[in-house]
């Protein structure tokens, strides 16, 4: 997905909201927000928007110090998200179709993003999710290629949603490999943030070698490449791993929320719809 000028004032509210989530001063701020104006003319049009992300919170950790300020935030996401891990174990329990419900409840948890929506009510958006269907609806593509699958390669996004994609992980049974971003960046999740969920019972926990806001490839590790291009189902969390793999080819399967109007309009869909999208349909 390319990076729209509407993008451009959205990097500046991403700054400026992760500053007032670590505390960071009003002097620090305008610091942060002035180097982020300097890099306005090197935006490309035609780069993802997640190649500018990484640069956003570059120059918050440079010019701050703050290596992660979502982290309280992160945390009380992560307790919400374990209050909710049993009633939603009991749910896909009583599904007629339980991959489908732990699908949903995956997508759900996308819900979960200080970037665009730092009010989110996450126990009253999740049922509602799972009583709405898909704009674009790939799940039976999903589910007949993951009975085939050896080996799945899952991009996660945020790190309250690990939990949510524990409930998926169980469902699907298969080996997989989880794979988080390399440091801190917005809330997204990260290694420490994974053993927390307690994916490392369920999966294999990878760093993808990059600091974006999305799964970059030409900024991953060679470790995480051999993973992607070896396996036989890519499941894509969230909306920056969307924007960053949107042009690739491949078993890929897009689990979002578009909660971002630009994304929606990329996608053909109404803000607010969830998508399960394959990149082998038309």
């Amino acid at each position: 997905m390319k990076t729209y000028l509407d993008c451009i004032p959205c990097f500046f509210q991403q700054a400026l909201l992760s500053s007032k989530a670590a505390g960071i001063d009003d002097d620090v701020t305008k610091r942060i927000l002035d180097r982020l104006a300097m890099l306005v003319p090197e935006i490309p049009l035609n780069s993802t928007p997640p190649e500018t992300g990484r640069m956003v919170y570059k120059i918050l950790r440079e010019v701050s110090g703050v290596e992660n300020p979502f982290k309280e935030w992160k945390d009380a996401s992560m307790q919400k998200a374990f209050e909710l891990y049993p009633s939603l174990k009991e749910k896909v329990a009583a599904s007629a179709d339980p991959l489908k419900t732990a699908v949903h409840i995956a997508i759900a948890g996308n819900i979960i993003d200080f970037a665009t929506n730092p009010d989110f009510e996450l126990e009253r958006e999740i049922e509602g999710i799972l009583q709405r269907k898909p704009a674009i609806n790939h799940y039976q593509a999903f589910k007949d290629h993951l009975k085939d699958a050896a080996s799945v390669l899952y991009l996660a996004d945020n790190a309250g949603e690990t939990v949510f994609d524990k409930i998926l992980i169980e469902t699907m049974g298969k080996t997989v490999i989880y794979a988080v971003r390399d440091k801190p960046v917005i809330n997204d999740a990260t290694v420490e943030d994974a053993v927390t969920s307690g994916l490392d019972t369920v999966a294999t926990i990878i760093s993808s070698g990059s600091d974006a806001p999305g799964t970059i490839l030409k900024r991953c590790s060679e470790e995480f490449l051999a993973h992607y291009k070896e396996a036989d189902i890519i499941i894509s969390k969230g909306q920056g791993n969307f924007e960053s793999l949107s042009a690739e080819q491949g078993p890929i399967f897009f689990l979002l929320m578009a909660k971002c109007p630009l994304i929606a309009k990329d996608l053909g869909v109404e803000q607010g719809d969830i998508i399960i999208k394959s990149q082998m349909e038309s």
